[in-house]
């Protein structure tokens, strides 16, 4: 798990509380292959602690991908996530209807908007780039690209191998 801390976080990790929910069924899964689990974890690692998005960005984008993926269990750790970065439940539900729905700031409905085209013409589109890159940076971009890769990657996965939700995530699923 050193994998999953990046040397120089932008964002803090995550408090010890043993009442959090643990993704115990995804880590048990992950654990078939420790060296391809490790090399993951770099990537998850920079998404969730060292991107150049914000946390709610970040939250907002991985939600999109679970939905588009319909992957339960993602859904339900990131819906816990939100709302630990202060994404009401309301807000999560919005995500479901994408960035065209109304009550999204310009940005996040970009953001949202990008994550869509990612998932289903593997680029973002000129008149959505052009809007993101107006007010974000290109590592900016490029960690949006590389969130919706990793986790869309990790949505394979989760599904491929029948991944359940753990009980302590049952609330959020």
């Amino acid at each position: 798990m050193a994998a999953y801390r990046p040397p120089n976080p932008r964002h803090p990790y995550p408090p010890e509380n043993p009442a959090r929910p643990k993704g115990l069924n995804a880590i048990g899964v992950l654990a078939h292959h420790p060296e391809l689990t490790e090399a993951y974890h770099h990537l998850i690692g920079h998404a969730l602690f060292a991107t150049t998005l914000s946390v709610r960005q970040r939250e907002l984008i991985i939600l999109r991908v679970a939905h588009q993926r319909e992957a339960a269990y993602e859904w339900a750790q990131h819906a816990f996530l939100a709302g630990e970065a202060g994404i009401g439940a309301d807000e999560v539900d919005r995500v479901r209807r994408g960035g065209g729905a109304e009550g999204w700031d310009p940005l996040e409905s970009a953001l949202l908007t990008a994550a869509d085209q990612l998932l289903s013409d593997a680029r973002i589109g000129d008149d959505t780039y052009d809007r993101l890159s107006s007010e974000l940076s290109t590592r900016q971009i490029m960690d949006l690209v590389f969130t919706v890769g990793a986790y869309d990657v990790l949505a394979m996965a989760l599904r491929t191998f029948d991944v359940e939700l753990d009980d302590d995530l049952l609330p959020y699923g």
